[in-house]
């Protein structure tokens, strides 16, 4: 009989068993929302967030929360720490201390649910339409003379921006537009007064802005009507409201968001200490660089004088390169004349040489010739024994057919001739015709 054993449990590593778990609550808790206190709220260099959030009951229970930057950029509102607030987000592990840990993708303080819940449907619609693309955002002025300023005439936003502008560029005229910017009726209001500021034939720059307050402080800025009304605007829009952790839809349809209103006029015009300074440095250059072709150009003008005050050094120069120049042509000139008699000589040789050649030919023709001529000589003939027969009136007998009994004939040989008279005529018959008499 044989025996089992039970199998033992499995042995995970820890870098395995924290995965499993992470995947368990990612399973279970992929999306949870969770109210409590915030405890340790701090915000490091990289924009991420990390806090403690207590239970409401006063109890020891607390969760380690981590909220990174792209979620904590979205923000509505400042956290603190002792503030109530609703997170919404996942469950996670820490694996490097394997610690549980929310990721927190939205925080809301408790009681403004539902205007948050607003501002996200809102932002998603406007998105999706395009106002919030970078690429329909326009350039600033980059020394503009005449700022609008879209705030209330009675709030903190106008003081900083006048004491900023003053103090970095008084030369920057302020004309103010007064407008509603908490309440019920201040979107209306802040609609009515984008209309004026762009109705305003000499501005370049609009600044819509406010100081900071609540999630319900600064809804007008999310209110649908003031975006479009920023986006529509016909010159360009900064939009600074709140602190710096404060982020409304007018802010992401502006053409330039300032984290708040004196950043805002900051950004509205350059310092003119700076511009003054840049100016200065610039003229500086122009007067050294004006100077140097000043110099350069008196050094141009005393070379010339002295080349002016020595016309008969110039004169002898120039004697002495025309003189140069007659050798040289001489010099040429005689190169070609040489090489011409050479060539000349030349073909005179070769011309005597064919005219020898053909002369020699010719001779070589015609006695060649005379000896055939003389080869052909009668006399010649003669001279070997024969004779050379004719009639009285000299016509050759060169057939004994030819003869007559009783003819006259004249016999000629080499050394003389003789008159003959035919008394018998006797004709050998031909070999090629025997029958021939």
């Amino acid at each position: 009989m044989q025996s089992s054993s039970a199998p033992g449990p499995q042995v995970w590593g820890v870098a395995g068993l924290l995965l499993a778990v992470s995947d368990a609550l990612a399973a279970r808790f992929s999306a949870v929302a969770v109210r409590g206190e915030l405890s340790g709220f701090s915000r490091a260099s990289s924009g991420h967030c990390y806090f403690t959030l207590k239970d409401a009951s006063g109890g020891n229970a607390g969760l380690r929360c981590a909220m990174f930057r792209r979620a904590a950029m979205m923000l509505p509102f400042n956290p603190q720490d002792g503030q109530q607030v609703e997170l919404r987000g996942r469950l996670a592990v820490y694996e490097a201390r394997g610690e549980l840990q929310m990721v927190v993708e939205a925080m809301q303080r408790v009681g403004v649910g539902n205007l948050y819940e607003e501002f996200l449907r809102l932002k998603a619609k406007l998105e999706a339409e395009g106002v919030f693309d970078a690429a329909r955002k326009r350039p600033l002025p980059p020394f503009p003379r005449r700022l609008v300023v879209v705030t209330s005439a009675s709030g903190a936003a106008i003081h900083d921006v006048l004491t900023t502008l003053a103090r970095r560029a008084p030369q920057v005229e302020v004309l103010l537009v007064p407008t509603l910017v908490q309440g019920a009726q201040a979107p209306e209001a802040i609609v009515r007064a984008l209309a004026q500021a762009n109705a305003q034939d000499d501005g370049e720059l609009i600044l819509l802005c406010r100081g900071g307050g609540s999630l319900e402080d600064l809804w007008s800025f999310n209110d649908e009507r003031v975006v479009r009304a920023v986006r529509a605007s016909r010159l360009p829009v900064i939009v600074g409201v709140g602190h710096e952790t404060d982020i409304t839809l007018a802010d992401l349809a502006a053409d330039l968001r300032a984290p708040t209103p004196t950043a805002a006029a900051e950004l509205a015009a350059p310092e003119r200490d700076a511009l003054m300074q840049g100016l200065a440095l610039r003229a500086d250059i122009l007067a050294r660089r004006l100077h140097q072709r000043l110099d350069s150009a008196a050094q141009t003008l005393d070379t010339l004088a002295l080349r002016l005050h020595r016309p008969a050094q110039r004169l002898r120069v120039e004697q002495g390169r025309l003189g140069t120049l007659a050798q040289r042509h001489q010099a040429a000139l005689g190169r070609a004349v040489e090489m011409q008699r050479l060539a000349l000589q030349h073909r005179m040789q070769r011309l005597l040489q064919a005219a020898r050649g053909t002369q020699a030919r010719r001779q070589d023709r015609l006695q060649a010739q005379a000896a055939r001529l003389a080869a052909l000589d009668p006399r010649r003939v003669l001279a070997r024994g024969y004779a050379w027969v004719e009639t009285d009136d000299g016509q050759a007998i060169v057939s004994a057919h030819a003869l007559l009994p009783g003819q006259s004939l004249r016999a000629v040989w080499a050394d003389g001739s003789a008159n003959a008279r035919v008394t018998e005529v006797h004709v050998d018959p031909d070999p090629q015709n025997p029958d021939q008499p």
